[in-house]
Parts: structure tokens; C-alpha cells; sequence
């Protein structure tokens, strides 16, 4: 009976992580990936404008 006290933590952690994949894999794409470009691009779009305008007031 040692053996199966020995195996069971592995797989406990084997099930977790495999479960932990499946929830990141289900959450890429989808009805709220538009959304969080579409966010990432604003910020992008700001940073940008921040750089510009303060490179363009320096000189």
C-alpha cells in the first residue's frame, strides 16, 4: 500500500495542472478577445501619443 500513498500527489498535481491547461485554453479567444485588443491597441495607441508629443515638445 505504499506505493498507491506514493502515486497519488503525482497525480492529484497531474489532474490540477491538466485542468489549470484546459481553463487557460478555453479562455483564449472567443466573444472577449475583440474586446481585450481592442483594448491593448487603445493603450498601444495612447503610449504612442504620449511618446510623440513629448519627443516633439523637446525639440
Amino acid at each position: 500500500m505504499d506505493y498507491v500513498s506514493a502515486l497519488v500527489p503525482p497525480v492529484v498535481m497531474a489532474v490540477f495542472f491538466i485542468g489549470v491547461v484546459r481553463v487557460i485554453v478555453k479562455t483564449q479567444g472567443g466573444a472577449a478577445k475583440a474586446k481585450e485588443d481592442a483594448a491593448v491597441d487603445a493603450a498601444l495607441a495612447r503610449s504612442e501619443g504620449v511618446r510623440e508629443v513629448s519627443a516633439g515638445g523637446d525639440a
